[in-house]
């Protein structure tokens, strides 16, 4: 299985009302979501399922993918580690699997996929953290780590 975590782009301050949910991408964080989404369109598998978090910066982030997302309250910011790595089925599902989300959540779940223990690594804003499982072994490896200034170079 192939377990690959977006973290939403730059997005803005979060509004007097404290409704963090809301907040919108910056001009910049578009940039960034364009440029990242076209390289993962490009790159992903075919099959590759999509889950998102409903705050409007993750929604945003997805929709410059350009591919039918689904949305999952599992992947909110009040969520855990363990309630995103469940709803993605890893490491068992059939299917890759793309999610986009929040800081420190995603690191969380990296950390716990790779080391069996919760640890609060960073992503960078706009992010990719590819991590895949594959053979008899049982050993997740990581296949990319990237922020958006690299992925603009990569082809």
């Amino acid at each position: 299985m192939e377990l690959i975590l977006w973290r939403h782009a730059e997005a803005e301050p979060a509004p007097p009302d404290g409704d963090d949910s809301a907040r919108a991408l910056t001009s910049k964080g578009q940039r960034h979501a364009a440029r990242v989404g076209a390289w993962l369109n490009r790159v992903l598998p075919a099959d590759c399922r999509i889950l998102t978090s409903p705050a409007k910066r993750c929604t945003q982030t997805v929709k410059a993918l350009g591919r039918r997302y689904e949305v999952a309250e599992a992947l909110g910011t009040e969520s855990d580690a363990e309630a995103i790595i469940q709803a993605c089925g890893w490491p068992g599902h059939r299917q890759p699997v793309l999610v986009v989300g929040h800081q420190p959540l995603l690191g969380q779940v990296a950390s716990s996929v790779l080391c069996g223990r919760k640890q609060d690594w960073r992503i960078r804003k706009a992010g990719v953290f590819w991590i895949e499982h594959k053979g008899a072994d049982g050993i997740p490896y990581i296949r990319l780590v990237a922020g958006p200034d690299l992925i603009g170079k990569l082809r």
